[in-house]
């Protein structure tokens, strides 16, 4: 894993976390948010309801999408680097745009839904919930999602990247790479929306969900938490839910 290639996604993945950092919410934020009222912050945060909040959003899924979803394929990147020539670089990049592009449109979806749930008074400005009832539907629909036999058999792909890259390469990197992305997204787009639970700009949550998507991908730890992972989702929203009714 030596290379400018490598450097250069390393680059975006620090970069993107950075970025991320530098917009994140910080608690004494959040409480003015409850002394002053929602709409005091309104006009200082990005989810407003026009053409620019909603740019702005995409840009911030974007972001969460980049500096959360590339480290989770690295070892699968890692194997299509080892099957690709080491004078054609070109591949790994179109691969990895691949991927991402799937990904920025996941964003684009994933900002209109977070400008709607604004709108209707069920996320704070920050992103975080204002509803247990949401909140724990979100949980207990990505719980159920663990048990589910798509993502097991998203997951069985992303566990074998070799397999994967083998049974689709002639296919060439872009296609590759969407097909990536695709598989990916199976896998792990419940645990992504569950950010309007733990917060949308929330460092700690984001670093979390990271890091358990990366584990979830590994085919010796894996399989051990995904299905324990969907219990422990299943009964907070399920608590979640009997306390807000």
């Amino acid at each position: 894993m030596s290379g400018a290639h490598w450097l250069v996604l390393f680059g975006l993945i620090l970069a993107s976390w950075a970025a991320l950092y530098a917009m994140s919410v910080p608690a004494e934020m959040r409480l003015l948010e409850q002394v002053y009222g929602r709409d005091f912050w309104i006009a200082l945060c990005t989810i407003t309801p026009d053409a620019a909040g909603f740019l702005r959003m995409i840009l911030m899924w974007c972001l969460m999408s980049a500096a959360m979803m590339a480290p989770t394929i690295l070892p699968a990147l890692a194997t299509y680097d080892d099957l690709t020539h080491v004078s054609d670089r070109a591949h790994f990049g179109t691969l990895v745009s691949g991927y991402l592009a799937v990904w920025f449109g996941f964003s684009i979806l994933a900002a209109g839904l977070q400008m709607a749930l604004f709108q209707a008074g069920l996320i704070g400005t920050f992103g975080d919930s204002l509803s247990g009832v949401l909140s724990g539907a979100l949980l207990v629909m990505a719980g159920l999602y663990q048990f589910s036999t798509l993502k097991e058999a998203c997951l069985s792909k992303c566990r074998q990247p070799m397999t994967f890259f083998m049974q689709h390469f002639d296919e060439g990197p872009w296609r590759n790479g969407v097909r990536l992305g695709l598989v990916c997204l199976g896998c792990c787009w419940a645990l992504m929306l569950l950010a309007f639970v733990g917060g949308v700009m929330s460092v700690g949550f984001m670093g979390l969900a990271t890091l358990i998507m990366v584990v979830e991908k590994l085919p010796d730890l894996g399989r051990y938490i995904t299905k324990p992972l969907g219990g422990l989702l299943l009964m907070a929203g399920a608590w979640t839910l009997m306390t807000a009714i």
